[in-house]
């Protein structure tokens, strides 16, 4: 059972990403994304005051899983575990908390931007 919640949660976490960074993509979602974008800086920021900034639930509840499964020593961050799964090599926390990080504030920008500016522009002209 474990071994299927924790690919459910890789699942669910690749979604959350892909959703965070193509959301705004296709115009009939990005209320959707500005909302999911929100949860993500609230986990992020709000609970990160208690839990450290950058908490994400998600990897909180699939950490303790794979614990439960024998994995020890996991870094703080989903990306990071899979950027060096993948790659096969280590790579820098702090390049992977920067390039994700800029990711998030640059589709942040873009949601808000969709979302009210271009929106409220859009609106007026007609």
């Amino acid at each position: 059972m474990d071994r299927l919640l924790d690919v459910l949660l890789t699942i669910v976490h690749c979604l959350i990403i892909g959703f965070n960074l193509f959301g705004w993509v296709w115009k009939p979602l990005r209320r959707a994304h500005l909302i999911c974008i929100g949860i993500t800086a609230a986990c992020w920021f709000i609970l990160g005051i208690w839990y450290g900034i950058g908490y994400c639930p998600v990897t909180d509840w699939q950490w303790h899983i794979k614990e439960q499964l024998g994995e020890h020593h996991l870094p703080a961050s989903f990306i990071t575990y899979y950027a060096d799964k993948i790659s096969g090599r280590q790579i820098d926390e702090t390049l992977i908390s920067n390039i994700t990080a800029a990711s998030f504030f640059l589709v942040a920008a873009v949601s808000v931007y969709l979302n009210f500016i271009k929106k409220k522009a859009t609106s007026s002209t007609h």
